[in-house]
């Protein structure tokens, strides 16, 4: 049992506007009136081990391994300090704090706890880490170091559970299942779909699906973030890579316009899955199954990967130098006779790039007509749990800088100059045959195929220089063809349907001969004057806009940069041999 501490009763002259604190290990911190002991420890960095707590879902208190010794000031007894509840261990996950609390998680009976229920957990626990797809992340090792015994007591035979295929995208290991039930609130309390269940008692108990209900909701993939184990696991990750080898690269959902906080995973350029990254103002602990799996266009076997311009009316792969200077040659002919040129900014572009791309167009021809590229729309915004308005929202519009695009072009082109993808058809003469435009410059990057035979009509007649990542029809009518980036394969920010902007960097490199929209942008640029073009840089071109523009002050002023995470150093030491 811990000594009783020797910290002093508050003080009753205690200014009202001090915070209560509390004690935790020794370390003193503030906290607010209905905080629980392992959120203020969370939040402070003091370590209590965990399992089922989780920020987001009900507090259960099932795991037990968070238990403490709790002293608090007894009001009966002058405020002094004594053991709640008699010296009972407490939940810190389920005990509010109370000003002039001392908690202990190293004490003798907290340690012996920790070791009680780790040991526990490990009774039927198989011993595959090696094979395990959480080896490397997974609580159950790090906590079986830090707080287990190191030696199995246990000589009987081990209870052997099913594995089971849970829906589209999880898979259910059930012997190695701890039983903290986060999978089980999330479907309650988050997705309300409600599909998996604790079945069974004591060590035959397990989690399970309804019978006939698989679990395939929009968030269903989240519950294998959640397990602190390797119960729950991804089919799409599974056995693909060891976690030890992947880099993770903050970034920015780049599919839909709810600007999800992300984490890119990956090893030797090539991205194996996407995690959520939490941003309580955004999308809180959590991604849509369709961020987490719709990056796969950027790894596509159909990618651009070269430049091409047409020769005797034949598409072949060429030069950047050539096919910059088909580019030029067509656009400023067109201009020279009279024509004008229309640059078409998709709303999969970044804000910098499509900066860039404006610009280029207002030197080019200054009556150049500036459009927003096809903003596609599917189904309706939904918000989980559902009907509540504070909840994870997932949107139906899936471009992520639709209204990022549309404040950059407006403050280059002035307020209404911009044209919608409907108004640009009319303006390219789709329905009346007429047009005044001569050049287009096209920008998809959309993650699968997006052009309209309403787009593929207009564009008869006119020189179309076209940057897009994926192979189209659009390539068979454009004149030039330069390779376009991912948002993984470059840096930029992006504006969200909550007008929040937010700043993403560079994950892998671009695939073989492709380059960023801003870079050819720059390139084009510089080649039409006969320079050499500097490296895109998302920092300076933000600059630039602000220097440029005041109404684009904002993308110095509000953008939301990623948090860097400190270097996590291992506690095992490691020696030289």
């Amino acid at each position: 049992m811990a000594s009783t501490p020797t910290t002093g009763s508050p003080s009753s002259g205690k200014s009202p506007a001090a915070r209560p604190k509390i004690t935790i290990n020794g370390v003193v911190r503030e906290f607010t009136p209905g905080e629980m002991i392992l959120q203020v420890a969370n939040a402070g960095g003091v370590d209590i081990p965990q399992y089922c707590y989780h920020d987001g879902l009900s507090i259960v208190a099932s795991c037990r391994i968070c238990l403490a010794e709790v002293w608090a000031p007894n009001p009966r007894n002058n405020n002094a300090l004594e053991p709640l509840m008699g010296g009972k261990l407490m939940p810190t996950c389920q005990t509010a704090c109370t000003d002039g609390m001392v908690v202990y998680t190293d004490s003798p009976k907290s340690v012996a706890n920790q070791k009680a229920v780790m040991e526990y957990l490990l009774i039927n626990h198989p011993l595959d880490c090696p094979v395990c797809d959480q080896a490397g992340e997974c609580t159950l090792q790090d906590f079986s170091y830090e707080y287990g015994r190191g030696v199995s007591r246990f000589e009987e035979q081990k209870v052997k559970q099913p594995k089971k295929d849970l829906g589209t995208h999880v898979y259910l290991y059930s012997d190695r299942c701890i039983m903290c039930t986060r999978c089980v609130r999330f479907t309650r309390e988050v997705s309300g779909t409600s599909e998996l269940l604790v079945a069974g008692r004591g060590n035959k108990e397990e989690i399970d699906v309804f019978p006939g209900i698989a679990l395939d909701n929009e968030l269903s993939a989240n519950v294998v973030d959640l397990c602190p184990v390797g119960a729950l696991l991804d089919k799409d990750f599974l056995f693909a890579q060891r976690v030890w080898f992947l880099k993770s690269t903050p970034s920015i959902d780049g599919i839909t316009a709810s600007g999800d906080n992300i984490f890119i995973e990956h090893n030797e350029g090539r991205v194996y899955r996407i995690k959520p990254r939490t941003n309580a103002a955004v999308n809180k602990w959590w991604i849509t199954d369709e961020v987490r799996y719709g990056w796969k266009h950027v790894q596509s076997e159909a990618r651009l990967r070269s430049p091409m311009r047409r020769m005797h009316g034949v598409l072949a792969e060429s030069d950047y130098s050539r096919a910059y200077d088909d580019a030029i040659a067509g656009i400023d002919g067109a201009v020279r006779n009279g024509k004008r040129l229309a640059v078409v900014v998709s709303p999969m572009l970044s804000c910098e790039e499509a900066y860039l791309l404006g610009t280029l167009a207002r030197a080019i021809d200054p009556k150049a007509v500036l459009a927003i590229g096809p903003v596609p729309v599917k189904g309706e915004d939904k918000t989980f749990p559902p009907g509540d308005a504070n909840g994870f929202r997932m949107y139906a519009e899936k471009a992520p800088n639709a209204r990022g695009v549309r404040r950059v072009l407006e403050a280059i082109g002035g307020s209404g100059s911009v044209q919608s993808y409907e108004q640009l058809l009319k303006t390219l003469g789709h329905g009346t045959g007429a047009s005044d435009v001569g050049a287009v410059l096209l920008t998809g990057n959309y993650p699968s195929a997006w052009a309209t035979d309403e787009l593929m009509g207009a564009l008869g007649g006119k020189f179309v220089t076209l940057i897009d990542t994926l192979g189209s029809s659009l390539v068979d009518a454009a004149g030039v063809v330069l390779p376009g980036a991912t948002w993984m394969e470059k840096a930029g920010s992006f504006e969200n349907a909550r007008n929040m902007i937010q700043h993403f960097e560079q994950a892998i490199p671009v695939v073989e001969m492709a380059k960023s929209e801003g870079q050819i942008a720059m390139d084009l640029a510089a080649h039409r004057e006969g320079k050499r073009a500097a490296a895109y840089n998302a920092a300076e071109t933000r600059r630039a806009m602000a220097a440029a523009h005041a109404t684009l002050s904002v993308f110095i002023t509000d953008v939301s940069m990623p948090m860097t995470g400190s270097l996590a150093e291992a506690d095992m030491q490691v020696v030289e041999l």
